[in-house]
């Protein structure tokens, strides 16, 4: 199911990430959690948009057959408007598969941000353009005659969660989580009556109600 712009919109003014895990767990989705390595270049920033995919192999080698950059030069033009670079690099810590030259072409397409368990570079200037990139590192390293991109738009997986293209992917200060496409919608309208119910839970607290009378009221903690 295709999730429209306006919702997506408005989940990322009004969601965060505990809520929106939290209402997977509720579903038995217990591991729609990037692992905790993987860190905003800017904690102020929140994406959340549809996940376009990219595996990446290590290499220990470069020639000219290898065109190392292929299929990411493919991945990042096609790019559009909504869209999030997924790049899973299965925790390879030596290379920066992101960097300023990409987040600029991503940025000029539409797309809102990147994702990856590898590094990333170039991070002050990344800051600068306030573009939202979710990395498990910050390194200098690139990816000649280190590693390759291999598919793109192809199931994968970033410390154990499942990430398919055009599933849902929300980040901010607190982590990144996934949401599985054919249940997006209905994750995001469920997160959203859940932070109204926070919002009551929160007011009661601060007028000194206690946790447990406030908990059997709204079951919310």
């Amino acid at each position: 199911m295709t999730i429209s712009d306006e919702l997506l919109e408005q989940a990322r003014g009004i969601l965060y990430t505990p809520v929106i895990s939290d209402t997977l767990d509720s579903m038995g989705l217990l591991s729609q959690a990037l692992p905790p390595t993987v860190r905003p270049l800017d904690e102020n920033l929140v994406l959340c948009g549809r996940a376009r995919t990219g595996l990446y192999m290590p290499l220990y080698h470069d020639n000219a057959e290898l065109d190392v950059y292929e299929h990411e030069i493919a991945l990042v033009d096609d790019l559009k408007p909504g869209d999030v670079a997924v790049f899973s690099c299965a925790g390879n810590s030596r290379i920066a598969p992101w960097g300023e030259l990409l987040s600029t072409a991503a940025h000029a397409r539409g797309a809102l941000g990147c994702v990856t368990d590898g590094l990333v570079r170039d991070v002050r200037m990344i800051r600068e353009m306030s573009f939202p990139v979710f990395a498990g590192g910050i390194g200098p390293l690139d990816t000649k005659g280190r590693a390759k991109m291999m598919m793109a738009d192809v199931p994968a997986e970033i410390g154990g969660a499942k990430i398919a293209p055009g599933d849902i992917v929300f980040g901010d200060v607190d982590g990144v989580v996934a949401i599985p496409a054919a249940i997006a919608e209905e994750v995001l309208k469920t997160a959203m009556e859940k932070v109204a119910g926070e919002n009551s839970v929160r007011d009661e607290l601060a007028a000194g109600a206690t946790l447990k009378s406030v908990f059997d009221k709204y079951g919310i903690l």
